[in-house]
């Protein structure tokens, strides 16, 4: 069953109004595929004129970078004078040049959002993304979620049909039209009877925000369940397995995911790379080495992300290469493997160390902030219940 939350007002940000100067003609343009600044000005504006724009607003925002899609709106005055120009950077800001008495003045300001809270559920049936797509949510959404349980949950091997979600999110508007999601605040997934919660807190002296189950423990852990979001597994971790170019049987040290070519490869790890290249019947090949003895292999690549090269340094999450079928592959997929202290172990079968937890001066602050959002995820028919009155 669909259970959502009114969207209720968290805050409004206000920018200052504007000087009680109405232009003549205000000219919106959305900017098109390959179009340059000075193209779009030309018509309205003086090339000389044109150049000083981008002098003054270059040490804030290089407008030869704008990108299509976005928006520009030009005002002039009544005897046809400049007056003023913004450009939509993105949905939180936007810039703006303005006349003044000593030439032009550029300045970045910040969009006017309106942040609203948003409770959702809901049956898992396929995958998490059909779910909330059924809910009228974007992709986004689901994969942020799957993001927060990542070192919890494969949401692709571990679902099953029935298991169930919930989630306290924001979703940000402006002048009434939905621009983006905010933070998950709270959320909760019951997978195969097993219930699994996070609570976003923000740590007061580094201001990083990270989530944590109702207890205060980090849900992090060393490494991520998967090294590619929503692949399929078609060979598992064996000692014996019968290889399908050789046609020998010999051990199997990886866990072997299906994916289409080009598919990102994620770091399931800290770590420094070790290696990045060719490697005989492995293919285009990393290997990173990370902390606690150990060492993970990507094989079968078809290329690497930019910058992945001996010596790098990656964090867990980042994308280090794309699915390929290099080397001896029978199609596309990645061969995946972890090495501890020199030796070969199960991905799917070790238990990795969790994450230091919430330090205990911050405890009972935490316990205090989640209280609302547990009891509501603990409790969606209450809330249910609620919105019928």
């Amino acid at each position: 069953m669909d259970r959502r939350l009114p969207e209720q007002k968290i805050s409004v940000q206000a920018i200052p109004e504007k000087e009680n100067i109405q232009p003549l003609k205000e000219h919106k343009i959305t900017i098109s595929r390959g179009k340059t600044i000075t193209e779009l000005l030309s018509p309205f504006l003086p090339h000389k004129l044109i150049s000083e724009l981008l002098a003054t607003s270059s040490p804030l925002y290089n407008l030869n970078r704008i990108m299509a899609g976005h928006n520009l709106t030009l005002r002039l005055l009544e005897s046809g004078d400049f007056h003023s120009l913004t450009y939509e950077i993105n949905n939180e800001q936007y810039l703006e040049i303005r006349k003044d008495n000593d030439g032009f003045l550029a300045s970045l300001k910040i969009l006017p959002l309106e942040k609203k809270l948003c409770f959702l559920s809901g049956e898992i049936k396929g995958s998490l993304i059909e779910a909330l797509n059924q809910l009228e949510e974007k992709d986004y959404l689901a994969l942020s979620l799957a993001e927060i349980f990542a070192w919890e949950i494969d949401f692709y091997l571990d679902l099953r049909a029935g298991d169930s979600f919930a989630l306290i999110f924001e979703k940000n508007y402006r002048e009434n039209e939905f621009v983006g999601y905010g933070n998950i605040l709270a959320a909760q997934i019951i997978n195969q009877g097993k219930k699994y919660q996070a609570f976003r807190f923000l740590h007061p002296e580094t201001g990083r925000a990270d989530y944590f189950d109702a207890q205060g423990k980090s849900l992090r852990k060393e490494f991520l369940r998967s090294p590619i979001k929503y692949a399929r597994i078609t060979s598992r971790y064996s000692h014996r397995r019968l290889h399908p170019i050789q046609k020998i049987y010999r051990p199997h040290y990886g866990v072997d995911y299906a994916a289409p070519v080009g598919t990102p490869v994620q770091a399931t790890a800290d770590g420094l790379v070790t290696f990045a290249g060719w490697n005989g019947p492995s293919g285009r090949m990393i290997r990173l080495r990370h902390k606690n003895g150990y060492e993970t292999l990507y094989l079968h690549l078809r290329n690497f992300a930019p910058g992945i090269k001996v010596g790098a340094r990656v964090k867990a999450g980042d994308i280090i290469g794309y699915v390929g079928s290099t080397g001896e592959s029978t199609g596309p997929h990645l061969d995946y493997r972890i090495i501890h202290h020199g030796r070969y172990i199960n991905p799917l079968a070790w238990r990795f160390e969790p994450a230091n937890p919430l330090p205990a001066e911050y405890l009972e602050v935490f316990k205090n902030e989640i209280k609302f959002y547990e009891f509501l995820l603990n409790n969606p028919l209450w809330f249910a219940r609620l919105l019928t009155y």
